[in-house]
């Protein structure tokens, strides 16, 4: 199975006509057609429904799903090869979750490119899944993420760990108030649950979170929903770094968990020198915090 085979055939998926998949392709219809029935062929079942293409067949969409995974690591990897054989002076790829990455980057940029002149650097923000996920695929040499995973051919340590905290519009009623946050208080106004909740180990406060009827995995979108003064949710004290200036992070009495950030590295690199200075330089910020 080739992976133009699988482009082929998500390209006709996406566009729902063989005529528009083959002009995107550059190929002819009849050409892109016969590919498709080479396909189902070779795998015994039917991807599309009918003859038109325009819909897919409870298979097809499993192989789908299969095929876009499948072309954006082929991608990731060509970009990765590309890359260092035009890297004369040295690669660094490092994928960071956003609160970190705001404070990590500038550091990093500054005095790696002093120090190592010419070389390049890839650096990416992304949630834990993605930076996990990146690492594994080896389109990453440094990740840093929410809790502590092991993988054949990574190190992983913990480089700090983050107290949780109500995040919360300046112009809330409970803020507005006054008062002390309490578990309590704060589960008596509409919360949004985020993706770091998983990380919460008090199990009453992570009941309460799991109950809750909204939940946004994009922090972007979950900041921009507290801004309304209406919602407000529970988030680690580093993502302060990337909150607009009406909101605020406030510790919640009686509730001390906290989450694991987590910095990973890739076992065997062409540039072991550079991953080495590179980790090192990360440490030291965060054991000077």
């Amino acid at each position: 199975m080739k992976i133009e085979t699988l482009k082929t055939f998500v390209e006709v998926a996406q566009s729902g006509s063989l005529a528009t998949a083959a002009a995107r392709l550059g190929r002819t219809p009849s050409a892109v057609s016969m590919s498709l029935k080479l396909f189902e062929t070779d795998l015994g079942q039917k991807l599309f429904e009918g003859e038109r293409k325009d819909r897919l067949s409870p298979f097809g969409k499993d192989v789908f799903d299969l095929a876009i995974r499948q072309i954006k690591q082929f991608d990731a990897t060509v970009d990765a090869i590309e890359a260092r054989a035009s890297s004369e002076h040295g690669l660094l790829r490092i994928s960071s979750i956003p609160s970190v990455a705001a404070s990590v980057f500038p550091t990093l940029l500054d005095q790696l490119t002093v120090e190592f002149p010419g070389v390049r650097l890839d650096l990416r923000d992304a949630d834990s899944a993605q930076v996990l996920a990146a690492l594994r695929d080896g389109v990453a040499d440094i990740g840093i993420a929410s809790g502590s995973q092991y993988f054949n051919g990574l190190t992983s340590s913990v480089l700090f760990q983050d107290r949780f905290g109500l995040v919360i519009s300046a112009n809330h009623p409970l803020h507005q108030s006054g008062q002390d946050a309490t578990i309590n208080g704060v589960f008596s106004f509409p919360f949004i649950r985020n993706e770091l909740c998983d990380h919460i180990k008090t199990e009453a406060v992570r009941d309460l979170t799991s109950a809750a009827p909204v939940t946004i995995r994009n922090t972007q979108s979950l900041v921009a929903l507290i801004q309304t003064g209406r919602w407000l949710s529970i988030l680690p004290q580093s993502v302060v770094s990337i909150l607009p200036y009406d909101c605020v992070f406030l510790p919640i009495d009686g509730f001390n968990d906290v989450r694991d950030v987590c910095l990973y590295r890739q076992q065997e690199t062409q540039y072991p020198e550079l991953l080495t200075h590179c980790t090192a330089l990360i440490e030291r910020q965060f054991s000077s915090a």
